[in-house]
């Protein structure tokens, strides 16, 4: 198993330097002056990557003794769902620059089962809601992390054109406008999935500890991200927020979805040792 994690590692960092940055001898310009493209070799090797990982993560987490839903494998999945979502919506093949943030990544975090290892048992994998609230949460943070990656993108992007320098990648990058639209239907689409997160935990907090919600940095945490996220979406509709500004909202959110979930498990796995 540990070889699989190693070798599950290593096609997506091989993926990751196929699209890095590079120039010839009859180019002189620096690396990071030329943007990526999307090479044949990553579009074989970046499928193998997520399904050996999907694997690799679905026997991590699914042991005879209960679900392991320790901070390594949480990490795991979510860069691994994180790269699934960049690679199937196109995201990746349109800004190759996403994968080449993305895919280390996820060949870091593929790794991080064997260097964190902290059982800790999901108590409650029979209750009712508590398999879908999982998921479900586990999906709207990739698809936050992904907006928040091409919000990065799309400020480098718009830096370039008021300072009056020249797209790096040329025509086969789609316009701006565009790529924002795209942008926000990413944020739709995870606030709707983070608006399930939010219900589905309700009804498993219900079911378990007959409350809805429970005071506790989590609940305020993801409350805070999705009110962040729908104004966000409302500012947009009625006042036209788009831009810098509303790129920063995005990396708000994010960062407030973050600690909703994966920073309290490291203060509480690796800080507090619990």
């Amino acid at each position: 198993m540990i070889l699989l994690h190693v070798v599950a590692a290593a096609l997506y960092a091989i993926a990751a330097w196929s699209l890095w940055p590079r120039t010839t001898a009859a180019t002189p310009t620096p690396p990071l002056a030329r943007a990526p493209h999307w090479s044949q070799l990553a579009a074989l090797v970046v499928p193998v990557a997520l399904v050996l990982h999907g694997w690799l993560a679905a026997r991590d987490v699914a042991t005879p003794q209960g679900l392991d839903l320790s901070l390594g494998n949480a990490l795991s999945i979510v860069a691994g769902l994180t790269a699934v979502v960049a690679w199937a919506s196109g995201l990746m093949r349109t800004l190759p620059m996403i994968g080449v943030v993305v895919l280390p990544v996820a060949a870091a975090f593929t790794l991080f089962p064997l260097l964190l290892v902290n059982p800790h048992r999901f108590s409650y994998a029979d209750a009712p809601y508590a398999p879908v609230h999982v998921a479900v949460a586990l999906i709207s943070y990739a698809l936050f992390l992904v907006a928040a990656l091409q919000a990065l993108v799309l400020m480098g992007l718009e830096k370039r054109l008021h300072r009056g320098l020249a797209d790096p990648a040329g025509a086969e990058t789609p316009p701006l406008l565009t790529l924002e639209r795209f942008l926000f239907r990413f944020v739709g689409l995870g606030l709707l999935l983070l608006s399930l997160t939010i219900l589905s935990g309700a009804l498993f907090s219900e079911e378990i500890f007959g409350q809805p919600f429970r005071f506790n940095h989590k609940t305020v945490f993801s409350v805070l991200s999705w009110l962040v996220f729908a104004a966000l979406l409302v500012g947009r509709r009625r006042y036209g927020w788009r831009g810098r500004v509303a790129l920063r909202w995005i990396l708000a959110g994010t960062a407030l979805l973050f600690l909703a979930y994966l920073g309290s498990k490291f203060v509480i796995e690796v800080l507090l040792h619990r």
